[in-house]
């Protein structure tokens, strides 16, 4: 007869082969390939942390930008950036990411897709929207000052669909006529 008893300790040891990597990062085959401490610290420097007012499209506008200053012969770009997709996260943005299945995101555009629908989610997008469609000049801001703040919201808001003359015609009718 065998022996079912377990000590204590390997009851308590922690389950081994639970930590896969949350991201599919291509492998790369170039020689003497490493990301450069100064392009890891630039992307540290602006970390995302995933509350209310931050803006997740600038967020990933300015880690592009970031990681466009990188090109490594044979190693495809979006491989480096999912690589240093998680350092640019912290506190609820990290959580988010460490909690998503793995080998749930297999390219930056299943990332940045997953990345946008939770950070940006469409009730974001129906309030502004909303903003711009009922956007109005206030009485004490120039005309200048109303332009940058229109713009502003369309920035905020870059997949809101709305066809340039559209927004020409929102913007002239908000004016305040003198």
């Amino acid at each position: 007869m065998a022996d079912n008893r377990y000590s204590m300790a390997l009851l308590l040891e922690a389950p081994r082969g639970f930590h896969e990597d949350e991201n599919v990062i291509p492998e790369i085959t170039a020689n003497n390939f490493e990301i450069k401490h100064g392009l890891l610290n630039l992307v540290q420097n602006k970390q995302f942390f995933g509350h209310d007012k931050e803006d997740p499209h600038a967020h990933i506008r300015y880690f592009n930008k970031i990681t466009s200053t990188m090109k490594i012969p044979n190693v495809p770009n979006t491989s480096v950036k999912l690589m240093l997709f998680p350092f640019s996260l912290e506190g609820a943005a990290r959580i988010w990411l460490e909690k998503e299945p793995p080998r749930s995101i297999e390219t930056w555009d299943d990332l940045v897709s997953k990345f946008i629908n939770k950070f940006f989610p469409p009730s974001k997008t129906t309030n502004l929207r909303n903003e711009i469609t009922r956007f109005q000049q206030k009485f004490v801001r120039r005309f200048y000052e109303a332009w940058d703040r229109f713009n502003d919201l369309l920035r905020g808001c870059p997949h809101h669909g709305f066809q340039n003359c559209f927004n020409s015609i929102t913007f002239s009718n908000a004016l305040n006529s003198i």
